[in-house]
Formats: C-alpha cells, sequence, structure tokens
C-alpha cells in the first residue's frame, strides 16, 4: 500500500504497474478463453493455453523483455490462426499495436502446410522488431515441445525436420535479441542430440 508521504514519481510508477499487469492479465483471459477448449498434440493433450504463457514468460525471463505491446502479443499470438478471435475484435480489445503483431505473426490457414513454412523462412527478415521477438520465444517453445513432448503421430523424420526449419526461420529473426538467440542455439542443440539419440542403430 502506497503511504501518504511517497513522492509523485512512485505514485506514478506505482500506478504504471498496476496498469501494465492488468493490461497482461486482461490479455491471458482472453487468450484462456478463446483457447479454452484446445489441446496440445501431444500424448498427454496438454493445455494450449500452457504453450503462449510460456512465449511470453521466456520474452520477459529470458529476453528481459519489458515492452508491453510485445508481451500481451505473445500471449496473444495464436489467437487469429488458431481461433475465431477476427481482427477487429482484436483490434477494439487491445488497440491497433498489439492486432498488428499479432497478424504478423499468424499464418494464412488457407493455404497449403508448405507454402506456409516457405513464407515464414521468406517473411522473418522483414517482421517488425516486436513480432520477431515473439517469433523467436515461439520457435523456442515449439523446439522444446517437438523434442520433449511431439505430436503423438509425428515420426523421428518429421521431428527432425521440423527443428531443421526453424533454424532457416530464425535465421532471419538473428540480431532482435542475443539472450534468447543463445537459448534458442542451446535448445536446437539439445533436440538433435536427443532426436539423435533415438536413431536406430544398423
Amino acid at each position: 500500500m502506497l503511504q501518504p508521504t511517497e513522492s509523485p514519481s512512485v505514485r506514478d510508477a506505482y500506478m504504471n504497474d498496476r496498469q501494465a499487469i492488468a493490461a497482461l492479465l486482461k490479455a491471458l483471459h482472453f487468450a484462456a478463453d478463446k483457447h479454452r477448449d484446445q489441446r496440445r498434440k501431444d500424448i498427454e493433450a496438454s493445455p494450449y493455453i500452457n504453450h503462449p504463457i510460456e512465449v511470453a514468460e521466456l520474452l520477459a525471463r529470458v529476453g528481459d523483455v519489458q515492452d508491453l505491446v510485445t508481451l500481451q502479443a505473445a500471449i496473444l499470438h495464436d489467437t487469429l490462426e488458431d481461433t475465431k478471435t477476427t481482427v477487429e475484435e482484436l483490434d477494439a480489445a487491445f488497440g491497433a499495436d498489439v492486432r498488428h503483431v499479432v497478424e504478423e505473426v499468424t499464418d494464412d490457414k488457407r493455404l497449403p502446410r508448405v507454402e506456409r513454412k516457405r513464407l515464414q523462412i521468406e517473411h522473418a527478415p522483414h517482421l517488425s522488431s516486436r513480432a520477431k521477438l515473439v517469433k523467436l520465444a515461439d520457435k523456442i517453445s515449439n523446439v522444446r515441445a517437438v523434442t520433449q513432448t511431439p505430436p503423438a503421430n509425428w515420426p523421428l523424420s518429421r521431428r527432425q525436420e521440423y527443428l531443421d526449419w526453424t533454424e532457416k526461420v530464425v535465421a532471419g529473426l538473428r540480431g532482435c535479441n542475443p539472450q534468447l538467440e543463445k537459448l534458442y542455439d542451446e535448445v536446437l542443440s539439445q533436440g538433435r542430440g536427443v532426436l539423435q539419440s533415438k536413431q536406430p542403430v544398423a
């Protein structure tokens, strides 16, 4: 609780912190509602919301990202692509800046999967700095998942191909955050080691 003797600058900082926390919780509540019936493809069918939470947590903890728009967009990054959320709905709830970042990292599901993956590689270098951060943290989370808790029906070869593909996407994101890039490299190396160990012995 603020004391009467605290300076206006302290009170302003406190109010700013409160507003930022409220804004993050609003994004989390929105995403949790939108993803409420969705599960990941791993054997345990983990709640989908765990993924966007991890992406935002990686940005804040590892990347030291404090920009509210980026953190909100991280929490919301799959709402346009994987739920019935509309651009207009996102804009009305969170503003044009957040909506724009989410749009940048959203695949066009009308396109074939191979084309969507190609476009991610092509578009990565041209994303805004905020979108690059979200995309990089997303790839870290996904590489971990494909390594540790993969989709139940993915053979080893598809998991290896996925890791190789993320490396091509991340090549276009380099320069946006050294800490996150270092973690990606570590997670990718570990993932390849795990998958290599599962190769049948000739």
